[in-house]
């Protein structure tokens, strides 16, 4: 009995410890990719000069309201003022690190913008090196958070090459080369757990996201695949949670880093409109088979898209044949684009789709600004049942520039009946109805049609609004009784 108890008790081991062993036996090795890409990544040191007083100046000026009025500022003034006059304030040299990656033999180096934006000096370590080499700042683009960098080494140097990080998958093996709290050449191992993650970090954000370790000085430095190429420029961290690191994708890092190698800045391409994403009831009120594209709220008079042909309430499908999911998509897609391009912009208008043709203009920095006004009150109000919104109509013309209307039109939402199918789509008192299902309405009597025949029809009606002078889009859903 015991023999058999053994001899069972040994197949058990077996059966559990062998697949164990054989999945470590397929687990890549990292040594040969560590010692491949490990001397293309440099330390990065930044040195500051910050105006410095005099700190017991400085610690009763903290604990009080400032020298005026203080008991110490007679005896500080003597020693400030005797025989030296009004002196300037002292320097001190204050320092931070980071991490970048060499992408050329002649000494480019590519890193964050964040890490050397405010330096007064920069210079760069290299492995298995002791020199420190000043570099010299190429380019820098605070859009995308990155930076190119300069250093004559009087030698050929080790580098990276980019990889295509729009084929990386999730789940792939990744590895993170850097400086993490100042230990140099620090390698973590780690996957892709996520792609295209938007954190709030810019109007590009289209971040991958790993679990390999990524610290404090970790930024700038490259994140490698097995192939030892560069697919993303690790970037950020969430500072409350482990092994969530995000990196910007290879494919946006290299179009801009080229630009900056040649011009020293960078172009995006600009349509001029403003946009907002179009959710399922929005989609269905169009006609839409599903939610995609990016809506138009408005349309810049003069600018590329109005001379192309896009009008407001139009949904963009696709750019240049790209599709475009949602707001972010737009964005990123157009600005990857060269100023003074021609490009295709399919359009999705009245229930069907139309090809335009739009010649890009140079983005550079703009953006939409929106602005509050008091709106003065008026009699001559109606109730909307439907829809849960008392309104009237804008027929003055003090009242239409205080709502930022280019002449009196429209309804302005006097109330928001509260629980309404009108407040869950999030209009607002205030709000200027402009159109309804893409048709003008400049009295209650027309939007009550719309609601009564298209809205009723399609169990939806969505609403063109002019908001603090900005254009927006609001669904809201008609629930027949």
């Amino acid at each position: 009995m015991k023999l058999k108890h053994y001899l069972g008790l040994l197949t058990l081991i077996t059966v559990l410890v062998l697949p164990v062993f054989a999945q470590a036996e397929g687990l890549p090795s990292f040594v040969e990719l560590a010692k491949k890409c490990g001397p293309a990544v440099v330390n990065i040191n930044t040195v500051k000069m910050v105006d410095v007083g005099n700190p017991m100046e400085d610690f009763f000026r903290f604990h009080g309201d400032g020298l005026d009025g203080n008991p110490f500022e007679e005896f500080f003034k003597q020693f400030n003022n005797k025989g030296r006059g009004n002196q300037p304030k002292q320097k001190r040299k204050t320092g931070s690190l980071g991490s970048g990656f060499i992408i050329s033999a002649d000494g480019y180096i590519v890193t964050n913008n964040h890490v050397v934006a405010s330096a007064d000096e920069i210079n760069v370590k290299l492995q298995n090196d002791g020199r420190d080499y000043p570099a010299t700042i190429i380019g820098r683009d605070k859009e995308t958070d990155l930076a190119l960098l300069k250093i004559d080494a009087g030698k050929k140097l080790p580098y990276l090459e980019f990889d295509d990080s729009e084929a990386a998958q999730v789940g792939e093996w990744v590895l993170a080369i850097g400086n993490p709290f100042g230990l140099g050449h620090t390698v973590t191992k780690g996957i892709i757990s996520a792609k295209g993650r938007i954190i709030g970090a810019g109007p590009f954000d289209n971040f991958i996201q790993t679990d390999a370790s990524i610290n404090p000085g970790n930024s700038g430095g490259p994140l490698i695949d097995l192939k030892g190429k560069v697919i993303g420029i690790n970037t950020a961290i969430i500072a409350s949670g482990q092994g969530i690191g995000f990196a910007i994708p290879s494919n946006m890092a290299e179009s801009v880093i080229n630009q900056l190698k040649t011009d020293h800045k960078v172009s995006r391409g600009w349509l001029g409109v403003t946009i907002q994403d179009a959710d399922e009831k929005t989609a269905k009120a169009l006609g839409l088979e599903q939610k995609t594209g990016a809506l138009v709220n408005s349309v810049n008079q003069g600018d590329p898209a109005d001379k192309g042909g896009i009008k407001i309430g139009d949904v963009i499908l696709k750019v240049d044949g790209q599709l475009i999911d949602d707001t972010n998509d737009l964005l990123r897609t157009v600005a990857a684009l060269p100023p003074g391009k021609k490009v295709s912009v399919e359009v999705w208008r009245q229930g069907s789709s139309k090809k335009l043709y739009v010649t890009l203009g140079d983005r550079n920095g703009k953006t939409a600004v929106a602005k509050a006004e008091e709106i003065s009150p008026k009699s001559a109000e109606e109730n909307l049942d439907e829809l849960g919104l008392i309104v009237r109509k804008v027929d003055r013309e003090a009242e239409a520039n205080s709502l930022e209307l280019d002449k009196p039109e429209g309804l302005l939402v006097i109330e928001v009946t509260q629980g309404s199918p009108a407040e869950e789509a999030a209009v607002a008192v205030g709000d200027v109805i402009l159109e309804a299902n893409q048709h003008k309405v400049n009295s209650i009597a027309e939007l009550q049609k719309i609601i009564n025949t298209e809205g009723k029809k399609r169990g939806l009606v969505m609403l063109l609004l002019k908001r603090q002078g900005n254009n927006i889009f609001r669904t809201i859903e008609i629930k027949n009784k």
